[in-house]
Order: C-alpha cells, then sequence, then structure tokens
C-alpha cells in the first residue's frame, strides 16, 4: 500500500516541478498573456499526463477494479444467498402451513372422535341405568308380592282363629276333637290355595 502512494505521489512532484521552472525562467518577462501559448508547458503537461496516466493505469485502476469486481461478485452472491434463502423460507412457510392444516383436521379428527365417543358412552349408561333400574323395579314388585302373600296368609290364618274363636263361642263349646281339627286345617289349606281375588 505505501509502495503505492510513492508512486501516485511521483506524478504530483513531476507535475509541479515544470510549472516551478517555468515560474523562474519566464517571471522577469513581462507581457505574457492569458491566452499566450507556451509550447514547453504544453509538452511538459502531455508528458506528466501521459505518465500519470500510465502509473494510474499500472498501479491503480487493476486494484480499483479487482475490487469493484470483487464487490459486484460479493453483491451478486450475496442475492443469490437471498434468493436462495427466500426460497427455503417459502419452502418452509409452505410445510408451515401444511403442517398446521394437518395439526387442525387431526384436531378436529379427535374432537368428532370424542363427540362421538361421548354419544355412544351416553348412550351404554342410560342403557345400564335403564336396565338397573328394570331390574330394581323388577326385585321391587317381586319383594312386594313376596310381602303381600306373607301378609295374606297371614291375615288367613288370622281370619281362621278369629273364626273358630267366634264359632266356639257361638256353639258355646270347644272344638278340639280329631275329626274337627282335620276339618279346620282342610279349611286352612284351601284357603292358603285360593288366590286373593278368587273369593267372591
Amino acid at each position: 500500500m505505501r509502495l503505492r502512494l510513492s508512486m501516485l505521489a511521483i506524478p504530483v512532484v513531476l507535475s509541479s516541478t515544470p510549472a516551478a521552472l517555468f515560474a523562474q525562467g519566464h517571471g522577469e518577462e513581462a507581457g505574457g498573456g492569458l491566452f499566450d501559448i507556451n509550447v514547453g508547458l504544453i509538452i511538459w503537461t502531455i508528458i506528466i499526463f501521459l505518465s500519470v496516466l500510465t502509473v494510474l493505469w499500472r498501479f491503480a485502476f487493476g486494484p480499483i477494479l479487482a475490487a469493484v469486481n470483487a464487490r459486484e461478485e460479493g453483491i451478486n452472491k450475496a442475492l443469490e444467498e437471498a434468493k436462495t434463502r427466500q426460497a427455503e423460507a417459502e419452502k418452509l412457510l409452505e410445510e408451515h402451513k401444511r403442517q398446521l392444516a394437518d395439526a387442525r383436521r387431526q384436531a378436529q379428527e379427535i374432537v368428532a372422535e370424542g363427540r362421538e365417543a361421548g354419544g355412544r358412552l351416553q348412550k351404554e349408561i342410560e342403557g345400564k341405568a335403564r336396565e338397573e333400574s328394570e331390574a330394581i323395579l323388577t326385585r321391587a314388585k317381586a319383594e312386594i308380592e313376596r310381602e303381600k302373600d306373607a301378609a295374606v296368609d297371614v291375615l288367613r290364618r288370622e281370619s281362621v282363629d278369629l273364626a273358630l274363636a267366634a264359632a266356639s263361642k257361638l256353639l258355646d263349646q270347644r272344638l278340639d276333637g280329631d275329626q274337627d281339627r282335620k276339618l279346620v286345617m282342610d279349611y286352612v289349606d284351601g284357603l292358603s290355595t285360593k288366590k286373593p281375588g278368587a273369593e267372591a
């Protein structure tokens, strides 16, 4: 870098030297106008310009063009990478959208299955409750029927006892013979075999 700066400084020094020499050699002369043509100055200017152009072409333009080209390549590479990343981002976005749609669909299916399972469970519970209530009702009816039969049997026995007691008082005697006892037992057995609604 220092070498390049020194090479660039040489034409500047050379360009200032002829102007200084020209000013020293012709400073005393009067009458020089603004539009006067000085061939020596023109030649020196052309030589210096060509020297500066050569130095710049050899030492400055190459690195500058290389830096510009490298910068352009870097920008193009960055643009390509940006396009690639944008394409990848779009692919990821599409994948995420697809996964989200799948998740929503699965959630809807799970909710639908849950509703169906809930409906089935409710029907099963209702069916079991109905069966249990019917079983309880059947057992209750059977128990009531048994208790009714027992109560009717007790009532019949008490009625027989009351009838015998009343008959004994009416006849003013006790019925305690074997024949009388057999008669009463047959009567009681006949009452126990009759249905409650059959006596009318």
